[in-house]
C-alpha cells in the first residue's frame, strides 16, 4: 500500500497555450474533464493507492478534496518544490508514488501493473519505461523522446516510486534529472561522458545506468518496463492533445468548463 503525490503546478505557459487558455496545465479540458480529473480517478480506482495530495492550484482544484485526496496543497514552486509540498503533507512512512497530471490516459490497472512490478525488485527509486514499439502499437501517431539502448528503444513514462529515506541523499541529482528530462543526451551526462558515448553508439543498457545511479545517488534505482503505454503518454504539445482527444472518442471538439469530477 502507498501513499501519492500528483504533481498538477505546471503553469499553461507553453505550447499547449495553443489549445486552451487556462493558467494550468492540469486544468486544461480534456474530452469531458479536466486533465488532471483523470490521473486522479485512476488512483482512486488503485486498490494499491491508501492516500494522495495534490499539489496544484487550490481554488480551481479544491472539489478534488474527497475519497483518497485527502489534501490539494498550493503550488511551491519547482517541481520539486511541489513534490517536497505533498511528501511534508503526507509524512509517509513507506514509498511514496508520484505521478503528473498531464497522463489523462492513465488507468488504475496501468497503476497496480507498476506497482506490481516494483514490488519484483528491491530498490529505493522507481522509473517507469514504456517500449516503443508497445506505443505505437497501441497509439499509432504518438510523438514521444526516445532513447535508443540496448535493450531496445524507450520513452520515460510519468509515474514513480520511492521511499522517502533516500530524498535528502538523491535531491540535487533528481532536480537535474527533472530539468534535463525532454533531453536524453544532457540528462546521461549526468552519470558521466563514457555513459553518453555508449548511449550515442547504442551500447549503453538499462542495468549499466542503474549502476551508476547507484554509484553516484548512493542509492537504488531501477526501471520498470510497463507495458501500458498509458504511463508514458502526457500532453506537452498540440499534437499529444489532439491524440488524446482522439483516443478518448471525442475528435476535435473541447470542454468549455465545470469542476470536473464530482464538480
Amino acid at each position: 500500500m502507498v501513499d501519492a503525490v500528483v504533481l498538477a503546478g505546471a503553469a499553461n505557459a507553453k505550447r499547449l497555450r495553443a489549445v486552451s487558455r487556462e493558467p494550468y496545465e492540469a486544468l486544461i479540458p480534456v474530452a469531458d474533464r479536466r486533465m488532471v480529473d483523470f490521473v486522479v480517478a485512476a488512483l482512486e480506482e488503485s486498490p494499491s493507492v491508501t492516500r494522495a495530495a495534490v499539489v496544484g492550484p487550490v481554488p480551481q482544484l479544491k472539489y478534488l478534496e474527497q475519497g483518497k485526496v485527502k489534501a490539494v496543497l498550493p503550488c511551491a514552486g519547482s517541481v520539486m518544490d511541489n513534490l517536497r509540498q505533498g511528501l511534508e503533507w503526507l509524512q509517509p512512512q513507506g514509498y511514496v508514488l508520484v505521478a503528473t497530471s498531464d497522463i489523462p490516459l492513465l488507468t488504475a490497472a496501468a497503476v497496480e501493473d507498476f506497482l506490481k512490478r516494483a514490488q519484483e525488485t528491491q530498490a529505493d527509486f522507481y522509473y517507469s519505461i514504456v517500449e516503443k514499439g508497445v506505443g505505437e502499437a497501441r497509439y499509432p501517431g504518438v510523438k514521444r523522446t526516445y532513447v535508443r539502448l540496448k535493450d531496445g528503444t524507450f520513452t520515460g513514462g510519468n509515474l514513480f516510486l520511492f521511499h522517502p529515506r533516500i530524498v535528502d541523499r538523491v535531491w540535487r541529482l533528481a532536480e537535474e534529472m527533472v530539468r534535463l528530462r525532454k533531453q536524453p543526451l544532457k540528462m546521461c551526462s549526468l552519470l558521466g561522458w563514457g555513459q553518453v558515448l555508449r548511449l550515442v553508439l547504442g551500447q549503453l543498457t538499462i542495468a549499466a545506468v542503474e549502476q551508476r545511479f547507484a554509484e553516484i545517488a548512493g542509492a537504488v534505482g531501477k526501471a520498470v518496463i510497463s507495458p501500458y503505454p498509458e504511463v508514458g503518454i502526457d500532453v506537452d504539445k498540440p499534437s499529444d492533445y489532439e491524440l488524446v482527444q482522439r483516443f478518448m472518442g471525442w475528435g476535435g471538439k473541447t470542454w468549455s468548463g465545470g469542476a470536473g469530477l464530482n464538480g
